[in-house]
């Protein structure tokens, strides 16, 4: 039986604070006791415990923030009753302002732990609806094993203008990955429409240009909606046939996709092609074929967007795509997307732009 589908993004959890802040209160106590054996006669007793409740309200919960406050009233008067000054008003002020800060360390940890779960509810919604927008990926569609990586260059978006879909259809399995001008939240409704053109012609209409053209005014009429005569989408469109030794390719401004077999890296040569939402600036009638691109057994086709190809590094070199998976020596889907997932990472730092990428080679006859 085939794996579930592999998610996009991880899943929603609760924010937590790092693992060494619930041990600052603990610091804290240790600070003020060693202050107080050691110089007995120039610290006031327990002055160091009035801002205990506060500093336990940032890892703690209310009823553990209120016991730490009821704690740190108490050693406060033990202190003083070791000192003689139990009564004396420096100390009763000192004890007053504990538990003032130990009300307020209580709100604060209710509040903090409320704001948490609203952050997970509203991340969890989010995460709903981008796996509406980009599906994960499954492990094979239609004779074709899959991976496949998408990152957004804002993590806390979690969409932006790249997108992928992968469709098993009567057609064979048709396959997306295209990329938005722009990235983040304005990006998002146009690979919302794109997706969903695709979506909606990839199971009924039998010609891969023919997709491409509908995709295309799709964009147009997103464009014209928005009042944006500059958007456009590149995409690349693929389709594979069960038991075929070849795949058709639909290339429409798109970055070039790779044929790789052991450690040959051939780029697949495709017409040139305006991008989708420019398409009316030729004649539909000009729109090339799609290209059969034979498929040796073992081979990989690897798509991707600009994100991969125009990561930079430090000194502000591209990434070498090519070179660097002709070092990997091999052609695996999952391997081939987890090892790009990482070395693109380490070359270039933080992203730049949006990164989305699909792997995919027939499965053995």
């Amino acid at each position: 039986m085939p794996a579930p589908p592999r998610p996009p993004f991880p899943v929603a959890v609760e924010p937590r604070a790092p693992r060494w802040v619930p041990w600052l209160p603990v610091l804290l106590l240790v600070l003020d006791l060693l202050a107080e054996a050691i110089v007995p006669d120039a610290v006031a007793a327990g002055f160091l415990l009035t801002a205990l409740p506060v500093v336990a309200a940032f890892s703690y919960g209310p009823v553990l923030t209120a016991a730490t406050t009821a704690g740190s009233l108490a050693l406060q008067v033990v202190l003083a009753l070791r000192a003689g000054h139990v009564d004396e008003q420096h100390h009763v002020w000192v004890y007053i302002a504990t538990l003032l800060a130990g009300v307020m360390g209580t709100a604060l940890s209710w509040q903090r732990i409320r704001q948490n779960r609203n952050l997970l509810h509203a991340r969890t919604v989010a995460e709903t609806l981008q796996r509406t927008v980009l599906r994960p990926v499954p492990d094979r569609a239609g004779g074709l094993r899959v991976a496949g990586l998408y990152r957004p260059a804002q993590a806390e978006v979690l969409v932006g203008g790249d997108l992928y879909e992968v469709c098993d259809t009567r057609f064979g399995v048709r396959v997306l990955l295209g990329d938005v001008r722009g990235k983040g939240l304005g990006a998002v409704r146009t690979v919302a429409d794109v997706l969903g053109a695709f979506r909606a012609t990839a199971h009924d209409t039998p010609d891969l240009v023919e997709i491409a053209d509908q995709l295309d005014r799709a964009v147009l009429r997103d464009a014209a909606d928005r009042g944006d005569d500059e958007l456009f989408a590149t995409a690349v469109l693929l389709q594979y046939r069960p038991g075929s030794d070849c795949v058709e390719i639909v290339n429409r401004g798109h970055t070039t996709p790779l044929l790789l077999a052991g450690r040959t890296i051939t780029a697949i040569a495709c017409p040139d092609e305006l991008p989708l939402g420019l398409g009316h600036l030729v004649p539909e009638e000009e729109h090339g074929k799609p290209t059969a691109v034979a498929l040796p057994p073992g081979s990989t086709v690897l798509l991707y967007t600009d994100g991969v190809s125009e990561a930079r590094d430090a000194t502000g070199a591209f990434y070498p795509l090519a070179p660097r998976l002709a070092a990997l020596g091999t052609t695996s889907p999952d391997r081939v997307v987890t090892f790009l997932a990482q070395d693109v990472h380490e070359y270039a730092g933080l992203l730049a732009d949006d990164l989305a990428l699909l792997a995919l080679t027939p499965e053995p006859a």
